[in-house]
């Protein structure tokens, strides 16, 4: 199952979709990658929403 984890890093707020079987599972996954995020939200997949407001990749956050 996939889902979008919001996060905060450096002042700016931004959101990725991860793959995992729970929500906590997903966020722990971008924590690991990313440790001084601060994770705002996580939430089930929405394919229309996200297709209107799309995703990063999370190493082009690490970059910032």
């Amino acid at each position: 199952m996939q889902f979008t984890v919001g996060f905060k890093l450096n002042g700016k707020t931004d959101h990725v979709v991860q793959d995992g079987q729970d929500a906590l599972a997903a966020a722990l996954k971008v924590k690991a990658e990313l440790p001084e995020v601060v994770i705002m939200y996580v939430r089930p997949q929405n394919r229309r929403g996200d297709t209107r407001h799309p995703t990063h990749a999370l190493a082009d956050d690490a970059g910032r």
